[in-house]
């Protein structure tokens, strides 16, 4: 068991006072099994009401409404969780997806919907065929196909963190060789969808008190990673940032079907399309 705290702060600052947008905010750690939110506290300057919904994946979303503008925003998240998730799990994998290809029930499948289909462009099957040469005999073990498919991303891709936003569409990240966690996460992703598994894209936070694991430049970051719905099992962690599986030093704050619907922070403002200066990020773990 592990309590552990985390610091999350955005600040954007503009040349001149401009008037805030509602901004949308997903800050707050998925509670489950393995993790407890004992605490979670949102502070705002300016000041702003906030109200809180659950989207259709079940994240907790803030929303924050201003009532007065300024040149400076700043966004702030301290959150106090207790992580239980073992560093080394074993996971019951019903006997009939033990070997792959298996076959989703009905109702899964149905339920899975639009995180068994890929969602980028895979012009000459680039992506599938690359995530076809993992699958080594057939029928094979389906945790070991996953494995493998997380080492590989990490072994075809050179880690390279990246400040600006987005993400890179996955044969992108394959044809230039390296990415940032997102990428990483993406093309794993993408790639059990196109072997068929139902799979989602985790977004949340790293938690590295000893700095050896990538993406992080100190004790704990935000990070993105997949997870891969297999019955009995359930949904399995894989970080192929830093070859892992399962959730010890991950914290969940959003799952999606997309990285694009994962963005901590939102929003917009009203005013001189110059008056932007900049904006930071400083998250803390410990």
């Amino acid at each position: 068991m592990s309590l552990l705290q985390i610091r999350h702060t955005t600040t954007y600052r503009f040349h001149r006072p401009v008037a805030f947008g509602p901004h949308r905010l997903m800050l707050r750690p998925r509670e489950s099994r393995d993790l407890r939110v004992i605490s979670n506290t949102i502070t705002l300057a300016p000041q702003a009401s906030v109200s809180w919904a659950h989207d259709v994946s079940g994240n907790a979303v803030a929303t924050a409404t201003f009532q007065v503008g300024g040149n400076l925003l700043v966004v702030e998240s301290l959150t106090q969780i207790q992580l239980d998730a073992v560093a080394w799990p074993v996971f019951d994998i019903a006997g009939s997806a033990q070997s792959f290809p298996f076959r989703y029930s009905d109702d899964e499948w149905k339920d899975l919907g639009a995180l068994g289909t890929p969602q980028y462009p895979d012009p000459g099957n680039q992506l599938r065929t690359w995530a076809q040469g993992f699958v080594r005999a057939m029928p094979t073990d389906t945790l070991s196909l996953l494995k493998d498919l997380s080492m590989g991303v990490s072994q075809a891709i050179s880690y390279q963190s990246r400040d600006e936003e987005g993400t890179q569409a996955p044969v992108q990240t394959l044809q230039r060789g390296w990415g940032s966690c997102r990428d990483f996460a993406v093309l794993f992703v993408e790639a059990a969808r196109s072997l068929g598994f139902g799979a989602r894209i985790v977004s949340g936070y790293l938690h590295n008190p000893d700095q050896s694991l990538a993406g992080s430049a100190g004790a704990g970051s935000t990070h993105a990673w997949g997870e891969a719905f297999v019955p009995g099992a359930g949904w399995i962690p894989f970080d192929p940032t830093n070859r892992s599986m399962g959730g010890s030093n991950l914290i969940p704050v959003a799952v999606v079907r997309d990285i694009r619907q994962a963005i901590p922070v939102a929003g917009s403002f009203i005013g001189d399309t110059l008056a932007f200066r900049d904006m930071s990020v400083d998250v803390r773990v410990w």
